[in-house]
């Protein structure tokens, strides 16, 4: 593209008109300042500051990812995040309950540790790559996460404790890349930003003690970043193809097959997120 730096790394974006030549830099940036932020006006416990550390990880890789002449690959990243997972297993079982509310029927029942590691992985895996493949439009995943969030806050204010604190900085950090990135952007959030962003989401849903909560408070999230995933998934461990006429993520399919503008797939993407939000929050009365 004319519009790169002559020895442009993959931290430039390339892949669009609109994008071409922009540096994937925002994310480093609203992380850190988050991360920063909390480290000063938020109460700090271990488990808290190993989150911390551990969405710093995401970030990085993320941005190394960008960085990098090559794309690391599914393989590299898919270990990378698991590795991060287990972690995040660990500490959780290491300071909280194994116990699990459902709030649609209002019941609680603990499971077996094992059990709980292995879905916390999943649940962690899950949002950091849905979340990571829903970002390509400007404004999208930014303007979702920040209803995502909230919608924690308004579920859960209560069982989040002081992790509240924390959900409203990220809140406020979202806020200040929108408002400087409204379309069209000039910094790109990059991989940094949007792995950050489904780690915290995860961490959310967890210390929230409603993590199954996560399919409706990031809805729009999972529909629209896990067809990509799945599809590549059955192609190339079953050999089974899925999905051959949907583009993925599905954000893409609705803009180039469907003819909705970037403008109209951020309204509507929101307006489903916070119909499914809405929802949740009638489930928790």
């Amino acid at each position: 593209s004319p519009y790169l730096p002559k020895d442009a790394g993959r931290e430039f974006a390339h892949d669009g008109k609109l994008s071409a030549g922009k540096p994937r830099g925002a994310g480093i940036i609203f992380v850190l300042a988050f991360v920063a932020s909390v480290l000063l006006f938020s109460p700090l416990s271990a488990e808290l500051v190993i989150y911390l550390l551990l969405i710093v990880v995401c970030m990085m890789t993320g941005f190394l990812d960008d960085a990098s002449k090559t794309p690391w690959g599914e393989y590299k990243k898919g270990f990378l995040d698991l590795c991060v997972a287990a972690l995040v297993a660990i500490t959780f079982l290491k300071y909280n309950s194994n116990v699990v509310e459902l709030a649609l029927f209002h019941v609680k029942f603990t499971l077996p540790p094992v059990v709980f590691a292995i879905l916390t992985v999943i649940l962690v895996w899950t949002s950091v790559n849905v979340t990571n493949c829903s970002d390509g439009v400007d404004g999208l995943s930014a303007s979702l996460a920040v209803v995502s969030i909230g919608t924690f806050l308004l579920a859960y204010g209560e069982e989040l404790g002081d992790y509240s604190t924390a959900a409203i900085v990220f809140i406020g950090a979202l806020l200040a890349y929108l408002w400087m990135n409204a379309k069209p952007s000039t910094l790109l959030m990059g991989d940094a930003g949007s792995r950050a962003m489904g780690f915290f989401l995860a961490v959310l849903a967890l210390k929230s003690s409603h993590p199954f909560s996560f399919l409706l408070a990031a809805l729009v999230f999972i529909v629209d970043g896990s067809l990509g995933i799945l599809k590549i998934s059955f192609k190339r461990f079953l050999h089974i193809s899925i999905l051959k006429h949907t583009l993925t993520p599905l954000h893409d399919h609705v803009r180039k097959r469907m003819g909705w503008s970037d403008e109209q797939v951020v309204a509507r993407w929101l307006i489903l997120q916070a119909v499914a939000s809405a929802w949740l929050l009638l489930l928790t009365r």
